[in-house]
Protein backbone atom coordinates (compact mmCIF):
# COMPACT_ATOMS: atom_id res chain seq x y z
CA UNK A 1 0.00 0.00 0.00
CA UNK A 2 1.22 3.53 -0.83
CA UNK A 3 0.62 6.33 1.08
CA UNK A 4 -0.99 9.65 0.56
CA UNK A 5 0.63 13.16 0.95
CA UNK A 6 -1.28 14.02 3.72
CA UNK A 7 -0.89 13.56 7.83
CA UNK A 8 -2.43 11.60 10.19
CA UNK A 9 -2.96 12.07 13.69
CA UNK A 10 -3.40 8.51 15.54
CA UNK A 11 -4.86 8.43 19.04
CA UNK A 12 -2.55 5.93 20.31
CA UNK A 13 -2.51 3.82 24.11
CA UNK A 14 -0.10 1.47 23.43
CA UNK A 15 -2.26 -1.37 23.26
CA UNK A 16 -3.28 -3.62 20.21
CA UNK A 17 -6.09 -2.59 18.77
CA UNK A 18 -4.44 1.45 18.55
CA UNK A 19 -1.20 -0.31 17.57
CA UNK A 20 -2.84 -2.11 14.60
CA UNK A 21 -4.08 1.60 13.68
CA UNK A 22 -0.98 2.79 13.87
CA UNK A 23 0.69 0.54 11.17
CA UNK A 24 -2.55 0.75 9.43
CA UNK A 25 -2.14 5.03 9.19
CA UNK A 26 2.06 3.94 8.55
CA UNK A 27 0.96 2.10 5.25
CA UNK A 28 -0.97 5.35 3.96
CA UNK A 29 -0.20 8.57 5.07
CA UNK A 30 3.10 10.44 4.03
CA UNK A 31 3.40 11.66 7.94
CA UNK A 32 1.90 10.57 11.19
CA UNK A 33 2.03 11.49 14.56
CA UNK A 34 0.64 10.27 17.41
CA UNK A 35 -1.19 10.91 20.90
CA UNK A 36 -1.61 9.35 24.06
CA UNK A 37 -3.88 10.58 27.09
CA UNK A 38 -2.80 9.79 30.73
CA UNK A 39 -6.07 10.26 32.54
CA UNK A 40 -5.16 8.28 35.99
CA UNK A 41 -6.08 5.00 34.29
CA UNK A 42 -5.40 2.27 36.25
CA UNK A 43 -3.77 0.26 33.66
CA UNK A 44 -1.43 3.40 33.25
CA UNK A 45 1.86 0.38 32.32
CA UNK A 46 0.17 1.05 28.85
CA UNK A 47 1.61 4.67 28.89
CA UNK A 48 5.18 2.60 29.73
CA UNK A 49 5.36 0.60 26.59
CA UNK A 50 4.53 3.13 24.37
CA UNK A 51 7.47 4.63 23.65
CA UNK A 52 9.23 0.88 23.36
CA UNK A 53 6.03 -0.18 20.67
CA UNK A 54 6.50 3.07 18.69
CA UNK A 55 10.62 2.44 18.33
CA UNK A 56 9.81 -1.40 17.38
CA UNK A 57 7.25 -0.22 14.75
CA UNK A 58 10.08 2.26 12.96
CA UNK A 59 12.78 -0.66 12.79
CA UNK A 60 10.15 -2.70 10.78
CA UNK A 61 10.10 -0.89 7.71
CA UNK A 62 12.30 2.06 6.75
CA UNK A 63 9.24 3.65 4.86
CA UNK A 64 7.42 3.91 8.15
CA UNK A 65 10.32 5.28 10.35
CA UNK A 66 10.42 8.05 7.57
CA UNK A 67 6.59 8.63 8.07
CA UNK A 68 6.17 8.41 11.63
CA UNK A 69 6.40 11.81 13.30
CA UNK A 70 6.20 13.06 17.09
CA UNK A 71 4.44 11.67 19.75
CA UNK A 72 2.25 14.26 21.94
CA UNK A 73 1.08 13.52 25.44
CA UNK A 74 -1.86 14.84 27.41
CA UNK A 75 -2.41 14.85 31.09
CA UNK A 76 -5.96 14.50 31.38
CA UNK A 77 -6.01 13.92 35.27
CA UNK A 78 -9.42 15.86 35.76
CA UNK A 79 -11.27 12.73 33.93
CA UNK A 80 -10.44 10.35 36.72
CA UNK A 81 -11.77 12.45 38.98
CA UNK A 82 -14.93 12.84 38.29
CA UNK A 83 -14.96 9.35 37.20
CA UNK A 84 -15.76 6.79 39.53
CA UNK A 85 -15.38 3.30 37.45
CA UNK A 86 -12.84 0.28 37.22
CA UNK A 87 -10.53 2.14 35.19
CA UNK A 88 -10.07 4.51 37.14
CA UNK A 89 -10.32 2.99 40.55
CA UNK A 90 -9.59 0.13 42.23
CA UNK A 91 -13.10 -1.69 41.97
CA UNK A 92 -14.25 -5.18 40.89
CA UNK A 93 -14.85 -5.46 36.88
CA UNK A 94 -18.45 -6.53 36.56
CA UNK A 95 -21.55 -5.32 34.84
CA UNK A 96 -23.08 -2.84 36.41
CA UNK A 97 -26.92 -2.05 37.06
CA UNK A 98 -26.88 -0.54 33.57
CA UNK A 99 -25.86 -3.25 31.72
CA UNK A 100 -22.25 -1.39 30.77
CA UNK A 101 -18.56 -2.77 31.98
CA UNK A 102 -17.62 -1.23 34.92
CA UNK A 103 -14.85 -0.43 33.10
CA UNK A 104 -16.47 2.25 31.08
CA UNK A 105 -15.16 5.87 31.63
CA UNK A 106 -18.31 8.24 30.60
CA UNK A 107 -17.08 10.46 27.83
CA UNK A 108 -13.84 9.49 27.32
CA UNK A 109 -13.56 8.63 23.83
CA UNK A 110 -15.48 11.99 23.34
CA UNK A 111 -12.78 13.88 25.32
CA UNK A 112 -9.92 12.55 23.84
CA UNK A 113 -11.35 13.09 20.06
CA UNK A 114 -11.59 16.55 21.02
CA UNK A 115 -8.35 16.79 22.48
CA UNK A 116 -7.15 14.95 19.45
CA UNK A 117 -9.07 17.55 16.97
CA UNK A 118 -7.88 20.89 18.90
CA UNK A 119 -3.91 19.27 18.15
CA UNK A 120 -4.50 17.96 14.70
CA UNK A 121 -5.70 21.38 13.82
CA UNK A 122 -2.49 23.03 15.06
CA UNK A 123 -0.27 20.38 13.46
CA UNK A 124 -1.96 20.53 10.46
CA UNK A 125 -3.30 16.77 10.17
CA UNK A 126 -6.85 16.44 8.41
CA UNK A 127 -6.51 12.26 9.76
CA UNK A 128 -7.79 10.86 13.03
CA UNK A 129 -7.45 7.39 13.17
CA UNK A 130 -8.98 5.70 16.12
CA UNK A 131 -9.10 2.04 17.39
CA UNK A 132 -12.98 2.10 17.76
CA UNK A 133 -14.74 -0.90 17.15
CA UNK A 134 -18.36 -2.35 17.57
CA UNK A 135 -17.91 -5.71 16.82
CA UNK A 136 -15.73 -7.56 19.75
CA UNK A 137 -16.31 -5.16 22.14
CA UNK A 138 -17.19 -4.32 25.81
CA UNK A 139 -20.52 -2.42 25.06
CA UNK A 140 -19.04 1.37 25.04
CA UNK A 141 -21.97 3.82 23.81
CA UNK A 142 -18.73 5.61 22.81
CA UNK A 143 -16.95 3.47 20.68
CA UNK A 144 -19.98 3.23 18.42
CA UNK A 145 -19.78 4.58 14.81
CA UNK A 146 -22.51 6.60 15.06
CA UNK A 147 -20.89 8.53 18.23
CA UNK A 148 -17.84 8.26 15.81
CA UNK A 149 -19.84 10.49 13.07
CA UNK A 150 -21.39 12.27 15.24
CA UNK A 151 -17.86 13.58 16.98
CA UNK A 152 -16.57 13.97 13.30
CA UNK A 153 -19.91 16.48 12.44
CA UNK A 154 -19.30 18.14 15.77
CA UNK A 155 -15.32 18.92 15.01
CA UNK A 156 -15.66 20.05 11.39
CA UNK A 157 -18.38 22.34 12.56
CA UNK A 158 -16.83 23.48 15.53
CA UNK A 159 -13.46 23.94 14.15
CA UNK A 160 -14.27 24.96 10.72
CA UNK A 161 -11.99 22.38 9.38
CA UNK A 162 -12.87 19.19 7.31
CA UNK A 163 -11.72 16.65 9.53
CA UNK A 164 -11.83 12.57 8.59
CA UNK A 165 -12.56 10.42 11.34
CA UNK A 166 -10.91 6.60 10.68
CA UNK A 167 -11.82 3.91 12.50
CA UNK A 168 -10.44 1.03 10.38
CA UNK A 169 -10.83 -1.94 13.02
CA UNK A 170 -15.17 -0.58 13.52
CA UNK A 171 -16.57 -3.39 11.69
CA UNK A 172 -13.91 -6.33 12.62
CA UNK A 173 -13.43 -8.62 15.22
CA UNK A 174 -10.41 -9.36 17.34
CA UNK A 175 -9.62 -12.15 14.84
CA UNK A 176 -9.47 -10.55 12.01
CA UNK A 177 -7.77 -7.51 13.54
CA UNK A 178 -4.70 -10.18 14.30
CA UNK A 179 -4.91 -11.05 10.54
CA UNK A 180 -5.05 -7.05 9.49
CA UNK A 181 -1.99 -7.46 11.98
CA UNK A 182 -0.67 -9.60 9.35
CA UNK A 183 -1.28 -8.04 6.48
CA UNK A 184 0.42 -4.81 7.15
CA UNK A 185 3.83 -5.93 8.72
CA UNK A 186 4.00 -9.88 8.51
CA UNK A 187 4.72 -11.63 11.57
CA UNK A 188 7.80 -9.65 12.95
CA UNK A 189 4.66 -7.25 12.79
CA UNK A 190 2.37 -9.45 14.71
CA UNK A 191 5.25 -10.48 16.99
CA UNK A 192 5.38 -6.64 18.34
CA UNK A 193 1.88 -6.76 19.37
CA UNK A 194 2.31 -9.76 21.27
CA UNK A 195 5.36 -8.99 23.23
CA UNK A 196 5.17 -5.21 23.43
CA UNK A 197 1.52 -3.45 23.52
CA UNK A 198 -0.45 -4.06 26.48
CA UNK A 199 -4.39 -4.00 26.83
CA UNK A 200 -4.95 -5.89 30.29
CA UNK A 201 -7.32 -3.62 32.02
CA UNK A 202 -5.97 -4.32 35.35
CA UNK A 203 -2.40 -3.38 34.42
CA UNK A 204 -0.60 -6.87 34.54
CA UNK A 205 2.33 -7.62 32.91
CA UNK A 206 3.53 -10.52 34.73
CA UNK A 207 2.08 -13.52 32.65
CA UNK A 208 3.35 -13.94 29.36
CA UNK A 209 -0.07 -15.94 27.05
CA UNK A 210 0.37 -17.19 23.72
CA UNK A 211 -1.69 -13.62 22.83
CA UNK A 212 0.44 -11.14 24.98
CA UNK A 213 0.86 -10.13 28.66
CA UNK A 214 -1.99 -10.17 30.75
CA UNK A 215 -4.50 -11.58 34.02
CA UNK A 216 -6.27 -13.56 31.70
CA UNK A 217 -9.34 -12.87 32.95
CA UNK A 218 -10.46 -9.05 32.53
CA UNK A 219 -13.03 -8.36 29.59
CA UNK A 220 -9.91 -7.16 27.65
CA UNK A 221 -7.69 -9.95 28.31
CA UNK A 222 -10.45 -12.40 27.24
CA UNK A 223 -11.39 -10.45 23.79
CA UNK A 224 -7.69 -10.51 22.91
CA UNK A 225 -7.26 -14.15 23.97
CA UNK A 226 -10.11 -15.26 21.91
CA UNK A 227 -9.68 -13.43 18.74
CA UNK A 228 -6.20 -14.70 19.00
CA UNK A 229 -7.20 -18.61 19.47
CA UNK A 230 -9.55 -17.94 16.63
CA UNK A 231 -7.23 -16.28 14.48
CA UNK A 232 -4.64 -18.95 14.88
CA UNK A 233 -6.88 -21.46 14.11
CA UNK A 234 -7.99 -20.28 10.56
CA UNK A 235 -4.76 -19.66 9.52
Amino acid sequence: MTGTDETALVLFSGGQDSTVCLAWALARFSRVETIGFAYGQRHAVELDVRPRVREKIAALDPVWAERLGEDHMVPLDGLAAISETALTRETAIEISTDGLPTTFVPGRNLVFLAFAGALAYRRGARHLVAGMCETDYSGYPDCRDDTIKAMQLALNLGMARRFVLHTPLMWIDKAATFALAEQLGGQPFVDVLLEDTHTCYVGDRSVRHPWGYGCGTCPACRLRADGFERWMSSR
